[in-house]
């Protein structure tokens, strides 16, 4: 089966309705034999097991349940409190096209909220709720450049509206992009970089709701999974591989969001191949096997006014283009860990310097960042 990218899409009620009929029903237990076990004899939590109950028991005030209306239906998502002042953080996608947004509070305190903010690029949104102060608990924000791959991670949100789920994994891998949701004027869209791809369950409705690392900082937002195949009806199935915007990444769009609404990304206007095979650095005839190899230049970007060649089209591999090998002297090694350092580090306007291998030589272009369209 063809392999997909699946975005954590809301789900339809009505589905959340069917699985809740197919539930079996366990047989209740008579009030009198129900808590047959006295406080005092419930044993103690091992010492990981006892860090795990902790970060939840902490962490679960600030996560909330988002249930959103459009004009296609309804549907679930997750979020979680950003600060005092009632900005919740969530997906774009879960709150694209919203009439209504019902915000849902693990203390059973539910209200309407209202967007205020998105980002396509990143996929991110800022929902402003009014609501008693003792209601937000904002949650604390880690530092994603600090993860290691094989550390903990734990995910607590709303899959398939089961709300407060918590769901455990490592790091399986940093760097990650994806396609963001934003149209490239080129074609295709714009690439979301820095993603975080973790092996905790991520399903259908954890989409907004935040990623932990054992401290319980918040390291990362819940995107996307990559599956290859689906439920009876229709549903991704969780293969392991999921996907969450790095907390770094939240950190410089979400102030943007709640000031101006919206959040300027740097720009340098090329298309890139990131991972060169052996066959393809034959057949360009590269020097090296690693760097951003410049498939293509847009007119008028800044790229171009830098000096940046892009590759010639022909039957076989595009020859011709520069292959970047560094940026502000740090060497680049694939197209994503350029994403990575422009969207953590530079801002449109910044000037950087990309060091390029062309014809056999290294040659040092400056460049003017500018915004994406």
């Amino acid at each position: 089966m063809k392999r997909i990218l699946v975005v954590l899409s809301v789900l339809m009620i009505v589905t959340l309705a069917c699985q809740a009929a197919a539930l079996t029903t366990p047989t209740q237990v008579p009030a009198q034999q129900a808590n047959t076990v006295a406080p005092e004899q419930l044993s103690e939590p091992l010492p990981e097991e006892g860090s795990l109950v902790g970060l939840y028991e902490r962490s679960l005030p600030g996560v909330v349940a988002l249930r959103v209306t459009t004009a296609q239906g309804s549907g679930t998502g997750s979020g979680f409190v950003f600060d005092t002042h009632g900005h919740i953080i969530t997906n774009y996608h879960v709150v694209e096209g919203a009439t209504d947004v019902e915000v849902d509070f693990s203390s059973g305190y539910k209200t309407y909220g209202t967007v205020i903010g998105t980002d396509l690029d990143s996929d991110l949104a800022v929902v402003k709720v009014d609501v008693p102060a003792e209601e937000l608990v904002p949650l604390p924000l880690g530092d994603s450049a600090q993860l290691r791959v094989g550390q903990t991670v734990v995910a607590i949100g709303n899959p398939f509206g089961l709300n407060g789920t918590m769901t455990t994994g490592i790091v399986s891998a940093l760097g990650r992009t994806l396609d963001s949701l934003n149209d490239a004027p080129s074609g295709g869209y714009f690439t979301a970089g820095d993603i975080i791809q973790t092996d905790a369950a991520i399903t259908p409705g954890n989409s907004g709701g935040p990623l932990f690392n054992i401290s319980g900082e918040v390291i990362g937002i819940n995107r996307a999974i990559r599956t290859t195949s689906s439920s009876a009806i229709g549903e991704p199935v969780n293969s392991g591989i999921g996907f969450a915007i790095s907390i770094n990444i939240v950190k410089r769009v979400i102030p943007a969001l709640i000031e101006y609404g919206y959040y300027d990304y740097p720009y340098m206007g090329i298309s890139s191949i990131s991972d060169l095979s052996l066959q393809n650095i034959e057949a360009l005839g590269l020097e090296r096997n690693t760097g951003a190899y410049v498939t293509s230049v847009s007119a008028g970007s800044p790229a171009e006014e830098a000096g940046v060649r892009g590759a010639v089209a022909n039957s076989n591999m595009p020859t011709g283009g520069d292959l970047i090998v560094g940026i502000d002297s740090i060497e680049v090694r694939q197209f994503d860990a350029l994403l990575q350092y422009l969207i953590n580090n530079k801002s449109p306007g910044d000037v950087v310097v990309l060091t390029v291998l062309r014809d056999g030589e290294e040659l040092d272009l400056e460049m003017t960042l500018g915004k994406r369209p």
